[in-house]
């Protein structure tokens, strides 16, 4: 019996995944836990596997389509079953008007004009066109402008651009009627009236092939789901920064216990990072309005916990996973927590409801010694603190100079949530309970 093969569902917010590679082709024998596809969403990449034995028959979409959630992808049944039934319907099919009456045997039997036509005018403004469209329009090298859209509310799509591959390089509205067997130089490839009067010079000798001066790169799907994030972050908060330092000389003698006793104790490698995120999961409760999403711009959602998102550099972009529950983890479980987090991001498979659900961020780019910087809030969330590097600073002490290590925290909060006034006391709460954490953490 043949059974097919759907596009996940994954996460609540993931409407359509891509899918990167195929490992399967049609014919291939498979059996359940083989991998069939690799797909990407907006933020993870992950794999799909077979959940029956059998036969792969049919394959309905190629490497670099957008497909649907829950569309069938494939069918896997025994040699010889049909698999039209699973087939889904094409965008051409979708908008296919009712079926126009036969064409008059004159019409079939008239030949072909010799002249070409004239190029259809280039679409302006926004190209409403399909993913499955623009993807074979790059790779065939064509402008989809030019294509005549047939689909739903004049979208191109794919069966347009097929159209337009097989038309071959056009003329632009300038040249039109242009001997179109001349190379074009024009958008597209198509023959524009600068070519011309360079047909005879381009056909005596070859030029040796230009060194391009720049090259365009479509953006990643993580990549384009950051910038969409931060610009609307910045568009519709009123984000102000406060930046503070403190004395980082007990966390520092605590780090070297935990790493000259640690393994002995269990506790393994704790971080100056999760010391601050032990820290600020402490203080936040007693600052609600830094532990909340802003919703809609007039309710404001206090959370009962600290759901702690802890900002991840990762090959695809920045992810940022959710410790849940930080408040209620002691230490060591948070230090073994957000190492798993920030691995399983940095793999590029993390489970995108991993990434949901923050009541506040933290991003820490002490390590590559930012002195300090303004870190952009995660809407809905409120606040987000940036960990900046250490720095050597001198005082006076009893009537001497001495040394010491300062670390500084960058607190950019939104100003619609709070005023200047209680996040300032929230970062000089944070500080007092860094510089005596080992006191802090018997509490």
């Amino acid at each position: 019996m043949a059974t097919p093969v759907m596009m996940p569902k994954v996460g609540i917010s993931v409407e359509s995944c891509v899918i990167t590679k195929w490992h399967k082709a049609v014919g291939d024998t498979v059996k359940a836990g083989d991998l069939l596809f690799t797909y990407e969403t907006d933020k993870s990449t992950l794999d799909e596997a077979a959940t029956v034995d059998g036969t792969l028959l049919d394959i309905f979409f190629n490497d670099g389509d957008d497909v649907p959630c829950m569309l069938n992808v494939a069918v896997i049944g025994n040699p010889g079953e049909s698999t039209a039934e699973f087939k889904p319907a094409t965008e051409e099919e979708e908008a296919a008007p009712a079926p126009a009456a036969p064409a008059a045997p004159a019409a079939v039997e008239a030949p072909v004009a010799a002249a070409p036509a004239a190029a259809a005018a280039p679409a302006e403004g926004f190209l409403k066109i399909s993913p499955r469209a623009r993807a074979l329009a790059e790779k065939a090298g064509v402008d989809a402008r030019y294509a005549t859209a047939t689909g739903a509310e004049g979208r191109i799509c794919e069966a347009d651009i097929r159209r337009l591959i097989e038309q071959g390089p056009a003329a632009t509205k300038a040249a039109a009627g242009a001997d179109l067997s001349l190379a074009g130089t024009g958008i597209g490839g198509k023959v524009s009236v600068n070519d011309l009067g360079a047909a005879p010079a381009a056909a005596a000798s070859a030029p040796a092939a230009a060194v391009a001066e720049y090259e365009d790169v479509k953006m990643s799907g993580v990549r384009k789901a950051i910038s969409k994030a931060m610009t609307t972050s910045l568009q519709s908060m009123a984000q102000l920064t406060h930046t503070i330092s403190f004395d980082a000389t007990n966390i520092l003698n605590f780090r070297k216990q935990l790493k000259a006793n640690g393994e002995a104790l269990g506790m393994g490698n704790i971080t100056l990072n999760d010391i601050i995120i032990y820290a600020v999961s402490r203080v936040l409760k007693d600052h609600k309005d830094l532990n909340a999403n802003l919703i809609d711009g007039d309710t404001m959602r206090y959370f009962s916990h600290v759901h702690m998102g802890i900002a991840v550099d990762t090959p695809r972009g920045l992810l940022v996973p959710t410790l849940m529950n930080a408040d209620q983890k002691s230490l060591s479980e948070i230090s073994v927590e957000a190492k798993a987090l920030a691995k399983e991001a940095q793999s590029g498979n993390i489970n995108p409801e991993k990434l949901k659900g923050g009541s506040f961020t933290i991003s820490n780019l002490g390590v590559f010694g930012i002195e300090s910087f303004t870190p952009v809030i995660n809407p809905p969330q409120t606040g987000i603190l940036g960990v900046n590097g250490m720095q050597t600073r001198v005082r006076e002490v009893n009537g001497e100079l001495k040394a010491y290590q300062a670390m500084a925290l960058s607190l950019t909060y939104d100003h619609r949530a709070l005023d200047g006034a209680p996040a300032s006391r929230f970062l000089k709460d944070l500080c007092t309970a860094l510089e005596n954490f080992t006191v802090f953490l018997a509490k």
